[in-house]
């Protein structure tokens, strides 16, 4: 039988993609609180989980935000008492060769929404979820265990991620408190189209080829296994596990089959 039943369970970045859907899988039976900036589409959200079996409550949350972060912990609290799970799931992806990246600012952008707000809002929680032996994680990427091409700024916050994921998962031996790692692929999301472009702005394009690319309900199958099994990491696909195996003997190979996943017509830099 799950452990993940009749738990309180914060998920950021919810309003769309692999945070919405994993918001709806793990619903019926639990209490989930979901966050993002749009308030209306997390109320969406929350109204079709509250009416298939589960509760929801959407609290409005940029995470790039330290008081808004530790805020949404606090009303945690306030509405329903106790933490057992907290899933860090927002981010922002970018697509940017970096000789022509022209606001250098976006790294900083980066590192505030995918590493600062899973520090602030883990920092927060811990108290509460070493009550209840609580599960802390961490959605982070392939980026986030090997470099990719155009992705400087992403791969940046992503190791970024892991280090603190791996850190933390030693402080937190023999207390009861699990991290889990979860290292997608490239996943059919609009997270690459949404993300940022040399100059700061919308990319509008994925610049990665998306032939064969995981579907969110593949990828939330694939999480919520991990969090059943409270693994410390979880490294999606088996073509990935295998070529980090092989890094460490043959990572010209490696590095040239992370430069073959860039899209042939937009994954080039401009000059």
């Amino acid at each position: 039988m799950s452990w993940i039943n009749d738990k309180v369970i914060i998920i950021t970045g919810a309003s769309e993609g692999i945070g919405e859907a994993l918001a709806k899988r793990l619903g019926p039976g639990n209490t989930v609180v979901i966050a993002a900036r749009r308030i209306e589409k997390l109320k969406e959200v929350a109204a079709h989980i509250n009416a298939n079996g589960g509760r929801a409550h959407a609290v409005a949350c940029d995470v790039s935000d330290q008081a808004q972060c530790e805020a949404l912990v606090e009303e945690t609290i306030k509405m329903f008492g106790v933490i057992d799970i907290v899933v860090n799931n927002a981010g922002i992806s970018m697509h940017a060769w970096f000789e022509d990246i022209t606001d250098l600012s976006t790294y900083e952008k980066l590192f505030r929404t995918n590493v600062m707000s899973m520090i602030w809002i883990t920092h927060k929680a811990l108290p509460h979820l070493k009550v209840r032996d609580g599960l802390i994680v961490g959605v982070s990427s392939l980026a986030g265990k090997t470099g990719v091409p155009a992705r400087t700024t992403y791969c940046t916050s992503k190791f970024a991620m892991s280090g603190f994921m791996e850190a933390l998962r030693i402080e937190l031996m023999d207390t009861g408190v699990d991290v889990c790692g979860i290292f997608p692929g490239v996943v059919d999301t609009e997270i690459r189209r949404n993300g940022l472009n040399a100059e700061g702005q919308r990319a509008g394009i994925s610049g990665l080829t998306e032939t064969g690319a995981m579907t969110v309900d593949e990828c939330v199958d694939e999480m919520v296994q991990a969090m059943e099994d409270r693994k410390r990491e979880w490294v999606m696909t088996s073509k990935a596990r295998l070529g980090l195996r092989l890094k460490p003997f043959f990572p010209q190979m490696i590095d040239q089959m992370a430069k073959n996943a860039l899209d042939e017509n937009h994954g080039g830099p401009k000059s």
